[in-house]
């Protein structure tokens, strides 16, 4: 279950859950279904039958579902729809239908926190998993924990600190909101943390330590493009992703504005999507650093791309940069440019600064400093041999074989430790 599908909307949690659905799929281990929310922007509401949310994706894959739902109605600060039909009959319906042995998911948004305590109603006795990809739950800033005062990232989440960001809640609310979530995703019998810095952070907010694991995103293998041929200056940067204002594009174009006149040779390829969905504040910004970046003449707008293509464009450039300016998880894109030989220039926070070991196998960067991304780009374009020696220090990807093999010893544990106990034989008094 996701909120979802890269067909409609790229994204890295998006990516990851279809890929593994797809390995499990030709694994004779799994027989998986996956339930991808859409929305009107996204996708013609184009039902399989009258009367219901559900749609398949494709006519080549009957196990691939779309579920319409709006988020022009849904409750953002609560995280559910105020009309529960959608949980009490289409949901329930679609758990009854299937009859799953575990239901794992990967992100309630735009669908409610609401599923998890109906599939607990429905099915007691099958285990539920519940991977955490942001922090949504503790956050109601897009689960992203940086402050709405000054931009600042957040440490921790309390009633009074939410609602200095959000004045329109009381602290009442936040609490409430707290409870409320908590008392849904209670149901959950095991979280997955895909960085270790995500699972301390809900570990702090409540989550008990013996609920949640460290679990990274498995990754199918990749064949790398060939290289181009000679020596020359390592000099071409890559960005990879969604464009919004929490990745850090801005930050990164304002560091190429720095460079135009001190390294001209230093060029810029953004691959970006999603601008679309962003609201009208946050585009216009994005637009007019792109335009202004287009003039500078060190930076290519390549525009969405095609996620077969990767090899390719990553060949194509030697560092990929991951600015983000909010703490991150584990992004793909990161595993994606080790995948390719590629080392990793980010922001010295959160899940990028667990992923890339500064001087080892990247370089980090004050989050946030466009001036010292750009004098971090100087030394990595500049210093002799240092993107042989970072390359070299790369470490091999996670893969998704793996990754399977340990959901499957998940699953299996936690099916076992929910199997219903049979009843004691009644005792029989014998005659005497």
């Amino acid at each position: 279950m996701l909120h979802n599908h890269p067909a409609t909307r790229p994204g890295g949690a998006e990516a990851y859950a279809l890929e593994l659905y797809e390995a499990m799929r030709e694994s004779p281990e799994f027989e998986p279904v996956l339930v991808a929310r859409v929305g009107p922007h996204q996708h013609a509401q184009d039902l399989a039958r009258p009367g219901t949310p559900f749609s398949l994706v494709s006519d080549e894959d009957t196990a691939q579902y779309f579920v319409y739902t709006d988020a022009g109605v849904y409750d953002w600060f609560l995280g559910t729809f105020p009309d529960k039909s959608i949980y009490t009959l289409y949901f329930k319906d679609l758990l009854r239908s299937f009859q799953p042995d575990v239901v794992h998911f990967q992100h309630t948004h735009f669908i409610g926190y609401d599923l998890v305590t109906l599939t607990r109603q429905v099915l007691p006795d099958v285990p539920i998993l519940y991977t955490l990809h942001e922090y949504i739950p503790i956050c109601h800033r897009d689960g992203q924990l940086v402050r709405t005062m000054g931009e600042k990232l957040c440490t921790h989440a309390s009633p009074r600190r939410c609602n200095q960001c959000f004045p329109e809640w009381s602290p009442q609310h936040f609490f409430l909101r707290e409870k409320l979530i908590k008392s849904h995703l209670s149901h959950v019998d095991l979280f997955l943390a895909p960085s270790n810095f995500l699972l301390e952070r809900y570990v702090q907010w409540g989550i008990p330590p013996e609920k949640i694991r460290f679990e990274d995103y498995g990754r199918l293998p990749e064949p790398r493009a060939p290289e181009t041929p000679g020596d020359r200056p390592r000099n071409r940067l890559g960005f990879f992703g969604q464009v919004s204002p929490y990745k850090g594009a801005e930050i990164l174009l304002a560091a190429m504005r720095i460079l135009k006149d001190t390294m001209p040779d230093v060029h810029l390829w953004l691959y970006g999507a999603n601008m679309d969905v962003l609201p009208p504040d946050a585009r216009e910004s994005l637009v007019e650093a792109m335009s202004i970046a287009a003039g500078d003449g060190n930076v290519t707008l390549a525009g969405a791309y095609d996620h077969a293509a990767v090899p390719r464009l990553m060949a194509e450039v030697d560092w990929i940069v991951v600015p983000s300016r909010w703490w991150e998880n584990s992004p793909l894109v990161i595993q994606e440019a080790f995948m390719h030989g590629r080392p990793v220039i980010c922001s010295d926070i959160g899940g990028m600064s667990e992923k890339v070991t500064n001087g080892v196998n990247g370089l980090h960067f004050i989050v946030s400093n466009p001036a010292h991304l750009a004098q971090t780009i100087t030394n990595a374009v500049t210093t002799p041999g240092l993107w042989d020696k970072l390359r070299g220090g790369i470490p091999p990807v996670f893969t998704m074989d793996e990754h399977m093999d340990n959901l499957a010893r998940m699953y299996n544990e936690l099916l076992e430790r929910r199997a219903p106990v049979a009843p004691a034989p009644e005792l029989i008094p014998t005659a005497g």
